[in-house]
Formats: C-alpha cells, sequence, structure tokens
C-alpha cells in the first residue's frame, strides 16, 4: 500500500475509508496530537532506507512482527479512544501511546502468568491476547473505554485492564496500591507449593508494572521493601517488577535519573534496564530478567524507558508545561516507530506491507469503534452494584458449620467444648484452630502473631500446632499485611491477616478500601479476595495506651461499599461470627472485617466479682446455629419493654450493667447486640424495635461518623414512632491514662441517657414522638 501525499495520511477526513471523524466541537486538540503522532510514523517509515542493515534471525523476524501488529492495534486503539470521548461515547483517554514496548514484556512471559498492570499497558494485554490466540484485545479495551455492558472483565463498571481467560487481573494502579498485592501473590504461589494447588501452572511467576511517578509513594516503597526482605531471607518470590518510565507523573517531571538511582538500590532485588526504543536490546533485557525470576523463583525489577503521547489523558494539554520542542523531540523515541524501522531496515518488511498494516489496522480498529457507539451501559443501581451484595446465604451457613473430622488433633485431644469456659480471647483461639483444621488453606498472619501468638495471645499455640507455613509474621508495615492477604486469596488461600491495633489500620486503608473491595466490582464477580481481616481494636484499656491502642473509630470501615463489619462481645457469639466471616470469605469471595474489643478478651465477669457472666461455653462446630450469627442477624438480651438498647462490642456489658442498675428502678430494659455494623442489620434492629416507645442507641464510637448515625437513620426513615435518642463517646482522640475516662462514654453516662429518656415530656401531644 502506497503512502498518500509523500507519506502523509491526516486522520481528519471523512469516515468512509475508516479514519476517524474529528469534526465534533472540542475534538481539535486531540486531533492535532493524534495527527501529529500518525504524520510522524508514516513519514518516517516511508522514508527509512530498506535493507540497509542487518539482517535479522528467524525468531528474531518472527517476533518482532508478532510485537509490531500488538503495537499498531495498541496505537489506534488510543485514537480512537479519542475519537470515543469526542462522539460523547468513549469516558476514559489515558492511554498507552509511547509505552507500546511493553508488548515486548508480555511476549517474554507466558500467557497463563498472572499479571497486574499499570494502566499503560495496553500493548502488554494486546500482546498476550495474540499469543494465546485470541483475537478480542482491541475489542476488550474498547468496550471498556465506552462503558458497555459487554465489557468482558468490569461489564461496564470501569475501564480496567484485565481479563480472567488471560490471567490478568484487573487493577487501578494510580499510586501502585497494586504491589502488595503482587509481593502477596508471588509469595503464595511457592508458600506450600506441594500441598496447595493455585490457579496457574507450576513454575509461574507474576509481573506486575507501574509508572515512574508512582515510585515515589509509600505504596510502592513498601512493597519494594518486602520483596527485597523476603528475597535476602531466601524465601522464594517469583516476581517481575517493571517500571514504565516516561519522566513525567501528569505534569511533574521525575528528576532526570532519580529513577534509576532509587530502582537500582534496591536491596536483594536485581535491576535491569531496558529502552523502549531499542526493541532487540529489551527482547534480550526482558528475556534474561523473566528467565531469573522463573528459574531462580528471586524478584527482578525491569526499567523500562519509555515516552508519553497524547498527554495524560483527554483533558490534558501538555504544552501548559512541555515546550513544543520537547514533545517533539520524544517522536524520535517512538517505540512504535523503532520496530517498524528495524523491520524494514532488515529487509523482513517492505515499506508498504508496515503502512498496509498500518492502515488495515486503522480501518479494523475505527469500525470496532464505531461499533461501541450507542452501546448498552448499566443504568440501574442494582445492577451497578450486583457484585458487592451478590449472596449465597445457605451455601455460607454450611460452610460456617463445617468442621474437621479429625479436630481434636490441633487441640491435642482434648476438645474445647469439654473443657471449662472460655475467655472472648480463647473463644476466638478455639475457632481459629477449628478453621485451619477444617481447611487446610486457610493462612494467619500478622505482626507477632506466630512465635509470641498476638500481643494479647489470641493466635497462642497456632503456629506450634499448623507450622510456620500457615501462621507466620510479617514485616511491621500494615500495607504489607493486607498486601500479602490480597495476594493469598487470588492464590486460592483463605488468608486471616491480623491488624495489630484499629489505629493501625489507618497506615493502609487503601489496601482495603481501594484494593480488595474494589476487585469484584471491577471484574464482575470473575476474581475475587475473600479474607477475614481481624482486628484488635475498640477502647476502655485500662493502664495502656493513648490513641494508638485505643481506637474507636470504625467510620473508615463501615463506608466501604461491599466489606463485611462484624464485631465481636461475647465469647458465646464470637465463635458464629468469626465462623460466619470466613464462610462469607470462602463461598461470597467477601473481605470481611472481624473487630476484637481488646479491653473483653480476657473479661470473665460482668457485674461482680466470679461471677462468671463474660466467660462461655464453647460450642462444636456441630452444634452452632450458623444462622444465630450470619449477616443481618442480631442478638437480643432480656425481655423488658420499658426501654430497647440497641448496642454492640464494649457498649453490649456497660449496657446490660446499666440495665441491671435501672431494673432496681424498675425500669425493664432488653439490650440488643447489632453484631454486625456493616451491612447494619437494618430488618433485624426494625423488628426488635417494634412496640418500644423508647430506644437508646448506646455508642461506643464517636459522636461524628459514630455507627449510632446510622442506627438512628435507619429507625426514622423506617418510620418508627418511638422516641430515639443516642449516647456516645466525644468527638477526640483517646489520651493516656485516667483522662481517657473524659472522653469516652461511660456506664454513668448509659444510665443519665436512659433516665432522661423515660422522663416524661409535659409539653408533648399524646401520641406524638421524635427523635433525638
Amino acid at each position: 500500500m502506497s503512502v498518500r501525499s509523500g507519506g502523509r495520511r491526516r486522520v481528519t477526513g471523512g469516515s468512509s475509508d475508516g479514519s476517524p471523524d474529528w469534526s465534533t466541537p472540542g475534538a481539535k486538540a486531540g486531533r492535532d496530537v493524534a495527527t501529529s503522532i500518525d504524520e510522524h510514523f508514516l513519514t518516517s517509515v516511508s522514508s527509512c532506507p530498506a535493507g540497509d542493515g542487518p539482517a535479522l534471525g528467524a525468531g528474531e523476524a518472527e517476533y518482532l512482527q508478532q510485537v509490531l501488529v500488538a503495537q499498531v492495534q495498541s496505537r489506534h486503539t488510543d485514537f480512537a479512544s479519542r475519537w470515543l470521548q469526542s462522539q460523547g461515547e468513549g469516558f476514559y483517554t489515558i492511554g498507552s501511546a509511547g509505552h507500546e514496548s511493553n508488548a515486548a514484556v508480555a511476549r517474554a512471559l507466558a500467557p497463563t502468568d498472572p499479571a497486574l498492570l499499570h494502566y499503560r499497558s495496553a500493548a502488554f494485554y494486546l500482546a498476550r491476547c495474540l499469543q494465546a490466540g485470541s483475537e478480542s484485545g482491541v475489542g476488550d479495551v474498547l468496550d471498556g473505554v465506552a462503558s458497555s455492558v459487554e465489557d468482558q472483565i468490569s461489564g461496564g463498571r470501569h475501564k480496567v485492564i484485565g481479563s480472567r481467560r488471560l490471567a490478568v487481573v484487573p487493577q487501578t494502579s494510580t499510586i501502585a496500591s497494586h504491589l502488595p498485592r503482587a509481593v502477596g501473590l508471588a509469595l503464595a504461589l511457592d508458600l506450600g507449593a506441594s500441598e496447595h494447588e493455585t490457579p496457574w501452572p507450576s513454575g509461574s511467576v507474576v509481573v506486575a508494572s507501574f509508572g515512574d511517578a508512582s515510585v515515589n509513594h509509600s505504596t510502592a516503597v513498601g512493597a519494594f521493601n518486602t520483596a527485597g526482605y523476603l528475597a535476602h531471607r531466601g524465601t522464594p518470590l517469583p516476581l517481575l517488577l517493571v517500571c514504565e518510565d516516561n519522566g513525567l507523573g501528569i505534569s511533574t517531571r521525575t528528576p532526570r535519573g532519580w529513577a534509576e538511582r532509587m530502582l537500582s538500590s534496591l536491596p536483594a532485588i536485581e535491576y535491569a534496564a531496558a529502552d523502549g526504543s531499542d526493541p532487540l536490546g529489551l527482547r534480550s533485557v526482558v528475556t534474561s530478567a523473566v528467565d531469573t525470576v522463573r528459574s531462580e523463583r528471586r524478584p527482578v525489577l525491569l526499567h523500562l524507558r519509555t515516552v508519553r503521547f497524547l498527554g495524560h489523558a483527554g483533558s490534558d494539554v501538555e504544552l501548559a508545561y512541555r515546550s513544543p520542542s520537547e514533545i517533539e523531540a520524544d517522536l524520535a523515541e517512538d517505540p512504535l516507530l523503532a520496530t517498524a524501522r528495524l523491520l524494514v531496515r532488515s529487509g523482513t518488511l517492505a515499506v508498504d506491507e508496515v503502512v498496509d498494516l498500518y492502515e488495515r489496522t486503522r480501518q479494523d480498529v475505527m469500525a470496532a469503534a464505531k461499533d461501541r457507539v450507542g452501546a448498552v451501559r448499566l443504568t440501574r443501581p442494582d445492577d451497578v452494584v450486583r457484585p458487592l451484595v451478590e449472596t449465597r446465604a445457605a451455601m455460607v451457613a454450611r460452610e460456617a458449620a463445617a468442621c474437621s473430622p479429625t479436630r481434636a488433633a490441633p487441640f491435642h485431644g482434648i476438645l474445647p467444648e469439654d473443657g471449662p469456659a472460655l475467655t472472648l480471647a480463647q473463644t476466638i483461639n478455639a475457632t481459629l484452630a477449628d478453621a485451619m483444621a477444617a481447611r487446610p488453606d486457610t493462612v494467619v498472619f500478622g505482626e507477632d502473631v506466630g512465635r509470641k501468638g498476638g500481643v494479647y495471645g489470641v493466635t497462642r499455640g497456632l503456629r506450634k500446632t499448623f507450622g510456620g507455613l500457615r501462621v507466620f509474621d510479617t514485616l511491621l508495615d500494615e500495607q504489607t499485611v493486607l498486601g500479602t492477604a490480597l495476594g493469598m486469596a487470588l492464590a486460592g488461600y483463605l488468608p486471616v491477616p491480623e491488624i495489630q491495633y484499629l489505629a493501625y489500620l489507618h497506615n493502609a486503608e487503601d489496601q482495603l478500601r481501594g484494593e480488595a473491595a474494589t476487585l469484584r466490582f471491577f471484574s464482575n464477580g470473575q476474581y475475587q479476595n475473600g479474607m477475614v481481616v481481624r482486628v484488635a481494636g475498640l477502647a476502655y484499656q485500662k493502664g495502656f495506651g493513648g490513641h494508638f491502642h485505643n481506637d474507636n473509630s470504625l467510620a473508615v470501615l463501615r463506608d466501604i461499599p461491599g466489606i463485611a463489619v462484624a464485631v465481636a462481645s461475647h465469647p458465646s457469639s464470637a465463635a458464629g461470627l468469626l465462623r460466619n466471616c470466613l464462610a462469607l470469605a470462602r463461598v461470597e469471595g467477601r473481605v470481611c472485617v472481624y473487630v476484637e474489643p481488646i479491653a473483653l478478651y480476657h473479661q470473665r465477669d460482668l457485674h461482680q466479682a466470679e461471677d462468671g457472666a463474660w466467660l462461655a461455653p464453647y460450642a462444636a462446630p456441630g452444634s452452632w446455629d450458623p444462622e444465630a450469627t450470619a449477616v443481618g442477624t442480631t442478638r437480643s438480651y432480656g425481655t423488658g419493654h420499658d426501654l430497647l438498647v440497641l448496642t454492640f462490642g464494649n457498649g453490649v456489658p456497660m449496657s446490660l450493667r446499666a440495665a441491671r442498675r435501672l431494673e432496681q428502678q424498675q425500669i425493664a430494659t432488653t439490650v440488643v447486640d447489632l453484631q454486625w455494623v456493616s451491612p447494619l442489620p437494618v430488618a433485624a434492629l426494625l423488628e426488635a424495635a417494634a412496640g418500644f416507645e423508647r430506644i437508646l442507641v448506646v455508642d461506643e464510637t464517636r459522636a461524628s461518623g459514630g455507627v449510632s448515625e446510622s442506627v438512628v437513620t435507619a429507625l426514622g426513615q423506617a418510620g418508627n414512632p418511638a422516641r430515639v435518642r443516642r449516647v456516645t463517646s466525644h468527638d477526640s482522640f483517646i489520651p493516656l491514662g485516667p483522662a481517657a475516662g473524659a472522653v469516652l462514654l461511660s456506664e454513668d453516662d448509659v444510665v443519665e441517657a436512659a433516665r432522661g429518656l423515660l422522663q416524661p415530656e409535659p409539653w408533648r401531644s399524646p401520641g406524638r414522638h421524635r427523635a433525638e
């Protein structure tokens, strides 16, 4: 195919020849940039001297042609994405133009190697599609751009690079937040390989790509540190980290030499650098890197130098922060042009063959883009949130009751139900032991949980019973703890990570919010990372703490869509709640957080010394009633009709003691433990509230953002006629020592609020009530 007008082929003409129509308002900037890149490629290829370079070997020639196809597809997909946006039919324009050299990374890997990709890695995805014999790659990408329900990975929820069939795990990857997960997955591939089968073939490696600007984010630094730490210890970690370095973070330049200096100095991680505009050099480097990772099971970091075309995204105007000459200079580093030139100069392809491939691909991609005009998109809330709320209640109930036929072994022949009544901590320990005996893929880990058995002894003895591969200590880094869980869940394990204190969760909450909770959403339920995050937390520790050891805020957990948050209180219900969390994680792929009130761990009595009211016999798995502690259930104490108290956690014993004091004044109280604070058991609490004229919500969390706000709202929206009041802790961090009592909810506060609620209100009209 000849090149028109001396090699110039504009993209501004009509659409009869397959080129985009940029005539709509607002499309000029995108047209001009795309035209510049497009024309430079065609002009440069047409002027390339044919056959004046060294001949390629048969393997090299075939390899480069395969890479070229993926690169050309990626380039035209970027153009088409901009065109779809100009038509009001596309909603994502962060493209891969200039990064197409990552197609070479895909070619060096097996199409079954799990990949967690940077958002500019479309050429990688397209190369993997071709490698696996799939022709759907371009359509996959454009479906995501168009937010089409036909998008094979997200179902129209987001533009992500992912595919279940191609082992590409969808990531947002905006701040390298997927790297802790990648480290965890690489660790899981070889952890207990003889006993656990992962979804990927034996000998697989993990690849994770990210941008140079993300190198500076604490999430990336933490992941690098963990990878190096594990490699230093000799722990197998088959991980290829790929930094796609274009020198820019939106408009902020990465200082020259900084990424190389930083990445090449990472301890215990081999560093390899390659230039994206040197196709054969890149092939050699990346092949060697992959061979090292695969054969030696240790991490390698590939520093891939790239350029960025088309700006950061559709609305980005590069001329605001880059000079025209700087932008033009990048055209010489075009990886697509480098591959095409090498094929022409070696005599492998003629100029016309390259141009023909380029133009035919343009037409094919634009035809695919036009097919996405008017795509069906999600419009109903139920359809959007479906992957987050899908339930399998019957299966969860069966799983919650499962037990090992040889469960006596981990208890050394003395079953816990045959022993004395247990504290909350002892109950949790026994429940974990039962769960680990029943399901060999259950793993427990975190800071100090292994040899020491946890700061409060909750995991004591588990490592000795189940071994160091199933119960182990991690680095003192919450991002690593949760990232390890994310990766292990992908590999088919059921992880039970511990966050040592609730306040420490805030160091890593994006691993729950941005990574764990979104995977089912971004993958339309095709991928999941079910886990149970145990969090020691809440307040009322005496003689220890301050803010970092007495944190009473659950707000950061309660507004994450899709996760379930249970709060244990009494040992008689703690086992069932934990078993239901484990079942939700295994059956529904749910991310669960199991909050353990530290102050109740070792409590034995309620009203007076030696009353043993905060102990309970252990319920053997066969005698558990999963429905009593399932999501959406509450638990009631007492049958009084004068006052209903709705509470949870430390509020349960506090309210029960307050109820005893109120009873002496002839006030009969019912106390309801909410058990689940997310999703709130609205139906159950409304049922419990029916018939009560006075309802007190006892909330140990803060007044602002506390659980009680949602409880009161639920009662009000349901039209409950009762007079409602809530009593909470103050909006304050928790100080050290006795001063904590000044800001934390107390038993006296509960009694005073209850008495006030029960006082007659002479100003009221009969039958009228109001919420307070």
